[in-house]
């Protein structure tokens, strides 16, 4: 639930700065945008993989494990990634030889 308060709020913040800070060129804006997104991306999957193995943040071997399951976590979230990236490329994208009978109209 705080995750997801977190996460309005980051996307409140997003729309608020876009107001204030007028940026001269959209390539500035989608940076910004794009580095926001990052960084609640980033705290989002860090609270949610530290929270299911249970890692308490309060002592620096904490921080340590922390890091390394994270960093395992996005190992295999990118070799997920890439297998179904193979498969996608794999599957046959064309259309069929499929011949209609019957009257369509």
């Amino acid at each position: 639930m705080v995750n997801w308060i977190i996460i309005i709020v980051g996307l409140i913040a997003i729309f608020l700065a876009s107001k204030v800070i007028h940026f001269n060129h959209w390539k500035h804006r989608i940076i910004a945008i794009a580095l926001i997104v990052l960084a609640l991306f980033i705290y989002a999957s860090f609270s949610a993989v530290i929270s299911s193995h249970d890692i308490d943040l309060k002592n620096p071997s904490g921080f340590i494990e922390a890091g390394k399951v994270y960093f395992v976590w996005i190992g295999q979230a990118f070799s997920n990634l890439k297998t179904l990236t193979g498969n996608a490329i794999k599957m046959d994208w064309l259309p069929k030889n499929v011949t209609l009978s019957g009257n369509l109209g």
